[in-house]
């Protein structure tokens, strides 16, 4: 293929969720066309009437945008190009590269069972036949080379060789007049200038069909590159006892879009040994010569690790938000301040989180609306002796000027010696009366999210006669 600068394309039919196989093969399909300095294009394949609709469509489009991979030209869809198509099909029947079939349904199936017996493909009676009924039904079939052999020069296969005998004749249009896929899809990624066709292995034998539609139209090849499959933990087919598929769930999972794209751009390809890279570090290096053949597995830990690593990086409000849209998902009513309350409590516990929903739940404690009901395992800590020493303590850290992290740890440690006791014998009882029983972080970590004033009247209403 000569020099020409590369396009490539995602073409999901917009019949349902946007799968995680399609979100990589969008990812795949955006870093080349990103590493090149090419183009990245869209293209709804709605040709299916019945099951694509304009929720479907809009469930792309979202899955693009969380996932940050922008195209570079307005999206096409299919269904408008069929005149297109038609087109296309009269072409080949004028070089004699199709013709009309009018085998019956009833005849089509005999055929099929008689070739596979016979172990060929289908072939239409009405292969060599010239002749053009106005008054009977008729598809255009595809006519195809019966000897030989069609080879697929695939980037990350290698050539992958299909004789031609089991290549059936394929239909091109239907009785109505509508496409077919096959043809479809190539005059599409003609027509859009697309050079390299990245797409799932599942495809492979379409490929050959396709190559030999190319080649009888006079229309360049583009490079093939067919990814593996993804497969669940357990090496099986993906489904959904596997747990989420869609890219939208992921999202309502709390993981974060720059985690999929690197935990997808992981998923059949890989740079060395590097586990944990930026977009830009990604675009530098794909080259689909190393996306690997063999099926990738969906794997839990690595992704959460990838997305609390993530979590770290974030931004402080954009992790707010985030928090935020979460606790109002779960309707938890939230207060004017309590974003101020997330800021500072969020880099004190995301370092435990896998996701923004166990991010949010570590928030919780720092939420919750004074008088705190403390669960009986809390009260069950609160002796006499406890409640005198956390009064003492409570004292002591209403003196305290400087409420950081590092100067409430001193003043605990300070404080704990005093007492004679270890922090063992202050910690559980004083985590209870700040968090009503809630996950927390440590005690300073605590104290600095729940702020001066609020510890303090926390304590007040835990040892307070009537608590």
């Amino acid at each position: 293929m000569p020099d020409r600068p590369v396009v490539t394309r995602i073409a999901p039919s917009p019949t349902g969720a946007m799968h995680i196989g399609t979100a990589r093969t969008a990812l795949f399909n955006w870093l080349y066309a990103r590493h090149t300095g090419g183009k990245f294009l869209l293209r709804i394949e709605d040709t299916d009437r019945e099951r694509s609709t304009e929720a479907a469509v809009k469930v792309i489009f979202d899955g693009m945008k969380w996932l940050g991979l922008d195209v570079d030209a307005e999206p096409v869809f299919q269904a408008g190009r069929a005149d297109r198509h038609v087109l296309a099909a009269q072409d080949l029947l004028a070089k004699g590269r199709a013709y009309r079939c009018y085998m019956t349904i009833e005849e089509t199936a005999a055929e099929r069972e008689v070739a596979r017996a016979e172990g060929r493909a289908i072939r239409s009676p009405w292969r060599d036949a010239d002749a053009n009924f106005n008054d009977r039904p008729f598809v255009i079939r595809f006519k195809g080379p019966q000897d030989g052999e069609t080879i697929v020069h695939d980037r990350v296969k290698g050539d992958v060789s299909f004789k031609n005998k089991d290549l059936d004749d394929l239909i091109l249009l239907r009785t109505d007049g509508t496409p077919t896929y096959n043809l479809a899809v190539v005059v599409d990624d003609h027509e859009m200038g697309i050079t390299h066709v990245i797409r799932g292995d599942d495809h492979l034998n379409n490929a050959a069909r396709q190559t030999l539609i190319y080649q009888a139209l006079d229309w360049e090849v583009p490079t093939w590159a067919h990814l593996p499959m993804i497969h669940g933990p357990d090496g099986a087919k993906l489904s959904k006892r596997h747990g989420a598929q869609a890219v939208s769930e992921f999202d309502d999972m709390g993981y974060l879009p720059e985690a999929m794209r690197n935990y997808l751009a992981r998923l059949g390809w890989g740079h060395g040994n590097d586990e944990i890279f930026s977009d830009e570090q990604a675009i530098a290096w794909f080259e689909l010569e190393n996306v690997v053949s063999a099926p990738a597995r969906l794997d839990w830990d690595k992704l959460n690790h990838l997305n609390n690593h993530y979590l770290r990086l974030a931004a402080i409000d954009r992790l707010v938000e985030l928090v935020t849209q979460v606790h109002r998902s779960r309707d938890f009513h939230l207060a004017d301040g309590d974003a101020a309350i997330l800021a500072r409590t969020i880099p004190l516990v995301r370092d435990g989180a896998k996701t923004t929903l166990e991010l949010a739940d570590a928030t919780v404690f720092a939420l919750k609306r004074r008088p705190l009901e403390l669960p009986e395992k809390i009260l069950g800590l609160l002796t006499d002796e406890t409640r005198g020493r956390m009064s003492r303590l409570r004292d002591r850290l209403a003196l305290q000027d400087a409420w950081t992290v590092s100067d409430l740890e001193a003043a605990l440690r300070g404080f704990a010696e005093t007492e004679g006791v270890g922090l063992g014998k202050i910690g559980p009882a004083l985590r209870g009366m700040l968090s009503g029983g809630a996950p927390a972080p440590d005690l300073a970590g605590a104290l600095v999210s729940l702020g001066k004033e609020e510890s303090l009247g926390r304590l007040d209403d835990a040892l307070s006669p009537a608590a």
